[in-house]
């Protein structure tokens, strides 16, 4: 497994989708390398049951018949079989939920963030906010700004090359690196669903319902 977590990162796809992508992207917070470790461990367990439940299943219609077998009707109970099959299923669980919580608890910590962003959902468009943005002339400066999605016309009148389809917009959100960040995330009219998968933060919006997330965004 620790092999799988230094093997895999080579399969990364990049900063943003790509064609017929199967891996994840470039994790942008120690909060989406979380989510991708731990995805390795749940895939290595999946395959291994998979396997093991496959080889049990050839293994008794192959050895086990009434033609060949005449132990199989006198074969009704045994003990250490049903120690096996619920001793290791308990195992499995457990493996699987230390990693688990832990990386629940990373999601739900609560610190003091260093610069906090206030996301609006609109119908067609997306707000943003800084409230405790501060420039170099002027403090208590709240900094807002409105991103709207450019179209493939105007993708491609302007030669745009390097920009990406359906996500880019005219005004990019842009935030410092090695920097603890806050989310706020609510909407102003319909429901909606604020994500970036770098991030590994997906959170709904709701009118008159602020959902928050913390993150911590390195280069």
């Amino acid at each position: 497994m620790l092999f799988l977590s230094y093997l895999m990162p080579i399969l990364w796809s990049g900063d943003a989708a790509v064609a017929y992508q199967l891996g994840f992207q470039d994790p942008a917070t120690t909060t989406m390398e979380g989510i991708y470790l731990f995805n390795l461990h749940l895939l290595f367990v999946i395959i291994s049951i998979v396997i093991v439940v496959a080889w049990l299943l050839f293994s008794v219609l192959t050895n086990f018949t009434e033609f060949d077998n005449s132990d199989v009707a006198t074969f009704v109970h045994s003990n250490p079989v049903e120690i096996i099959w619920t001793t290791i299923p308990a195992l499995i669980l457990l493996s699987l939920a230390s990693p688990s919580f832990a990386l629940l608890y990373s999601l739900d910590e609560i610190s003091n963030p260093e610069l906090t962003l206030k996301v609006l959902g609109h119908q067609w468009y997306w707000s943003y906010e800084m409230s405790d943005f501060n420039s170099c002339s002027e403090s208590n400066q709240s900094l807002k700004y409105s991103s709207y999605m450019l179209t493939n016309e105007f993708l491609q009148e302007n030669n745009s090359i390097g920009f990406f389809r359906v996500l880019e917009t005219n005004k990019r959100v842009v935030l410092p690196t090695n920097t603890h960040l806050r989310l706020l995330i609510t909407a102003v009219d319909v429901l909606h669903s604020w994500t970036i998968p770098s991030f590994g933060v997906k959170v709904g919006n709701y009118l008159d319902y602020n959902s928050s997330s913390n993150i911590i965004k390195f280069s």
